[in-house]
């Protein structure tokens, strides 16, 4: 029998000047299955549009995850800082919560490595009542930037409702290969990213512009996803974060549209070249 094939999520960095609804509407029109939805500001001069404690906007949101069969995969993104305080992101829990989400996403930006473990230990006690599993990921800027140092934080937190979540981007940014994922237990890989991107590396100053505007869809440029896909467990959901430069000046569902359909001819390349199952082999909403 067949395996279903994996979830695909839109994740909201692609199309990171959109509104919640528009959002949803661009993963509708690129046969996403679901989103990742941004409810916390990364960093104090992002911005975001405001949702936790807007009951009509939740309302909305709702709504538009149910009229268009959308769902929420995961929320983001905590950044803990040193001065991190895990007690006020309940009201983002239980705003994901309430969204459907399964994940939350958390980066370590504290060059104090036992307060990050603690700090991220806390924050899955905090997270587990609202049924939400925190996923740490690795970024070559920040100071959690390895899949070895993700690694040391989750296993020394020791918490059932934690995770790693590997990057494609970061992974290969960090100095990381597929090969490198070994260490990791595979239950804590329950969802991944993937992106594409230029062959060589910018310098450390360019890290984050890069992972932030000028990134590929899936399959147009270098980065090793068919050896990444090997070594990650089969089947998990797929989140697709790939803010593409070349078409920032595009409506967001267009982008949303144009992603899908880079994504999915990918994924559909890589299950029939690879043989295994759970990848995605048929559209699910055809753009």
């Amino acid at each position: 029998m067949p395996t279903k094939p994996n979830r695909l999520s839109l994740a909201h960095l692609t199309v990171v000047d959109a509104t919640p609804l528009e959002l949803i509407d661009a993963a509708k029109a690129g046969g996403f299955d679901s989103i990742g939805l941004r409810i916390v500001a990364p960093m104090p001069t992002d911005k975001i549009i405001p949702m936790i404690g807007d009951a009509a906007m939740l309302r909305d949101i709702e709504m538009r995850l149910a009229d268009t069969g959308v769902n929420v995969l995961d929320a983001e993104a905590v950044w803990l800082y040193p001065d991190a305080d895990v007690r006020s992101y309940l009201p983002a829990f239980e705003t994901a919560s309430r969204l459907g989400a399964a994940h939350i996403l958390v980066v370590g930006n504290d060059p104090d490595e036992s307060r990050v473990i603690d700090n991220f230990g806390r924050f899955c006690v905090s997270a587990r009542p609202f049924g939400l599993t925190a996923m740490l990921e690795f970024i070559p800027y920040c100071h959690t930037r390895t899949v070895e140092d993700a690694y040391h934080v989750v296993s020394a937190a020791a918490q059932p409702n934690s995770g790693v979540l590997v990057d494609a981007l970061h992974l290969s940014r960090s100095g990381g290969t597929p090969e490198h994922l070994a260490v990791l237990d595979p239950a804590w890989l329950s969802y991944c990213q993937i992106c594409d991107a230029r062959a060589e590396r910018p310098s450390d100053a360019g890290l984050q512009a890069e992972a932030r505007t000028d990134r590929f869809y899936p399959g147009l440029a270098a980065l090793p996803l068919t050896d990444l896909l090997d070594a990650l467990p089969l089947g998990i959901p797929i989140g697709v974060e790939a803010p593409c430069a070349e078409y920032a000046h595009l409506p967001v569902v267009e982008r949303g549209r144009l992603c899908g359909l880079a994504s999915r001819g990918f994924l559909n390349t890589y299950a029939q070249r690879s043989g295994r199952r759970g990848m995605r082999t048929a559209d699910r909403n055809s753009p």
